[in-house]
């Protein structure tokens, strides 16, 4: 089963995600702030993470730009989520090295499908 890391400060967010990824066969691990989430990131090596933007601690492009200089883990697919949907988000995000860019708010089945081009494709 292919596990997924979910790292938001929105805990209904987090559990919306979990719960539609759960039924959809994959295990989730969360996590509610940015240093948590480096650290689950680390520990756990999932097969995907979902990683929102604007965050304590840490925010999502420096956990992102952290992950993705590193060879251990650069080939771990980040789907970024924000509410911010300004153009220039995304090109940081993409400078960052995210995979995908998902605005909030988004649409559950999206988010599946996304996953599923990363780790049923």
């Amino acid at each position: 089963m292919k596990n997924i890391l979910i790292v938001d400060d929105e805990q209904d967010i987090v559990e919306s995600l979990k719960f539609v990824l759960e039924a959809a066969d994959y295990s989730c691990c969360c996590a509610y702030n940015g240093e948590d989430g480096l650290r689950f990131a680390k520990e756990i090596e999932p097969d995907l993470i979902i990683l929102d933007v604007m965050m304590p601690k840490i925010n999502g492009y420096k956990i992102s730009r952290l992950l993705k200089y590193d060879n251990k883990y650069k080939n771990i697919p980040i789907l970024m989520v924000t509410a911010r949907s300004q153009e220039e988000d995304k090109l940081i995000g993409e400078e960052t090295g995210a995979d995908e860019y998902i605005t909030k708010p988004f649409d559950l089945d999206d988010v599946v499908r996304r996953v599923d081009k990363y780790l049923k494709g």
